[in-house]
């Protein structure tokens, strides 16, 4: 067992995470609070490497433990963590917990980010606080906490905080397809009911999702890629042309207008301007498939 840990552990010489959606991303607010009463996850109090190169494979395409905290705040966080050694020369190592990304959560809300984080190396005696996205001294409240015993690092849970270790992935995790859209020769406002992948002045994106009922009111919501805050959104297609669209974001303190064109040829984008306060952009916002 020892030596065929040794093969999987780690030596922390890290290549930087690729910025891509993946299976962890789907894992929203709502998904972990199903966690504690699945029968694809397993609560634990300490995290060991026989249960990391057990489990280190259940989220699709990623190789990582994919493990759910419930803090001590009780917020949600969701962790890839691996184990390995961090070399100090070339004839000594120690070793270590990596979490290769961390997410926590703001209660109540359904993609909120309190707090993140990746690449986070985790030595013996460390201290960890979710809720803070930091490592944490003695004396202030931490979630998880490193430990070594026979020269492997575990993760334990510290306080109330709880640990779930996912061992298969939650069918529920899946992102739902939409239905494929055919654009006819005649076009109809009910094209630009959907999700799209938006893009303002290269300054902010997140996901806007729209729906037009039959008097051509657009209503729905917009989650910013920033903290996965969630804001809502109001408008109106435009009776002549049909496929010009209005429609505005209402933030906490203001209001973001845009005026765009759906494409009549294949329903794919909509491009045009965007107004913040008293300055005029360019945006484009493209169909998720």
């Amino acid at each position: 067992m020892l030596h065929r840990l040794l093969a999987v552990a780690l030596t922390l010489t890290l290549v930087p995470t690729l910025a891509r959606a993946d299976a962890f991303d789907n894992y929203i607010n709502s998904i972990l609070a199903k966690i504690p009463d699945s029968k694809l996850a397993l609560k634990i109090t300490r995290l060991t490497p026989e249960l990391m190169t057990q489990h280190n494979r259940a989220l699709p395409g990623i190789v990582s433990t994919f493990i759910v905290v419930k803090t001590n705040d009780d917020r949600y966080a969701k962790l890839l963590v691996l184990h390995g050694r961090q070399k100090l020369s070339d004839k000594e190592s120690v070793p270590i917990m990596l979490i290769d990304r961390y997410v926590t959560y703001r209660e109540g809300e359904e993609r909120t980010i309190h707090a993140l984080g990746k690449n986070v190396r985790l030595f013996d005696g460390f201290r960890f606080n979710l809720d803070l996205g930091q490592v944490v001294p003695k004396n202030v409240a931490a979630d998880l906490r490193v430990g070594v015993k026979d020269n492997f690092p575990y993760l334990e849970t510290v306080g109330k905080a709880q640990m779930y270790i996912v061992t298969k992935h939650l069918p529920e995790a899946n992102p739902v397809k939409p239905a494929k859209l055919v654009v006819g020769a005649k076009f109809e406002t009910r094209y630009f009911n959907g999700a799209y992948k938006l893009h303002d002045d290269g300054r902010r994106s997140g996901t806007l999702h729209l729906k037009v009922d039959a008097k051509g009111e657009v209503s729905g919501h917009f989650y910013s890629d920033k903290d996965g805050q969630k804001y809502e959104v109001s408008g109106k297609v435009s009776p002549n042309p049909q496929h010009k669209i209005d429609f505005f974001i209402t933030y906490p303190r203001t209001m973001q207008f845009f005026t765009g064109f759906l494409f009549t040829g294949n329903g794919a984008a909509i491009t045009g301007t965007s107004r913040l306060e008293m300055r005029e952009t360019g945006f484009y916002a493209v169909r998720e498939k």
